[in-house]
């Protein structure tokens, strides 16, 4: 498995292109911005799918002109609302407009298992960031978004945030992050 990462957007959200090198398609994870520079970073390759790993502005912005291609949209039901409500996914609040997505066009809850760009990815629901988070493990790294970080976790005071539901968010996945590359959603 290739992967690309790609600092996009006003808060410097972690944007990854993944593919396999004998294939024509890629799948992007958490496109926050910056559509023309995703689609560079993708070389020709058709994005297949983009997966979000929640609803925040700074995951989503580029979504809708990358799904101009064609690609599906995966995010977990409980975050879907987020994708086209400007307060549910704060940009109102820290851009002072609106950044909205195209309504998603699959949903995925926990335990999912999908194959998309000859990549298997399973679903991993951790709710805290926001209700409806999720991780991706695909293949054999771990793809976060901003339930955890390298050295710390999301934060808990935007809306549907939940330092309980994160704390146990973070418990199960201690024992995968010792197997597994952390891949967040930021650096810091």
């Amino acid at each position: 498995m290739q992967i690309q990462e790609l600092t996009v957007g006003p808060v410097e959200t972690t944007c990854y292109i993944l593919s396999r090198e004998d294939r024509d398609d890629c799948l992007v994870i958490d496109p926050g911005d910056e559509a023309s520079r995703i689609r560079k970073a993708a070389g020709g390759k058709k994005i297949a799918a983009i997966l979000l790993t929640h609803g925040h502005f700074d995951h989503i912005g580029a979504c809708g002109d990358l799904m101009g291609d064609g690609a599906k949209l995966y995010v977990h039901a409980l975050d879907a609302g987020a994708l086209g409500d400007p307060v549910r996914n704060a940009s109102m609040a820290f851009l002072g407009r609106p950044v909205t997505a195209p309504a998603a066009t699959d949903l995925v809850t926990d335990g999912d298992e999908m194959e998309i760009a000859g990549l298997k990815i399973r679903v991993i629901h951790t709710p805290g960031h926001t209700p409806g988070g999720v991780c991706y493990l695909i293949e054999n790294d771990l793809f976060t978004g901003d339930t955890m970080f390298e050295h710390g976790w999301g934060r808990t005071d935007l809306p549907g945030g939940s330092m309980k539901d994160l704390m146990a968010s973070l418990r199960m996945l201690m024992p995968l992050s010792k197997d597994h590359p952390i891949h967040p959603g930021h650096d810091a």
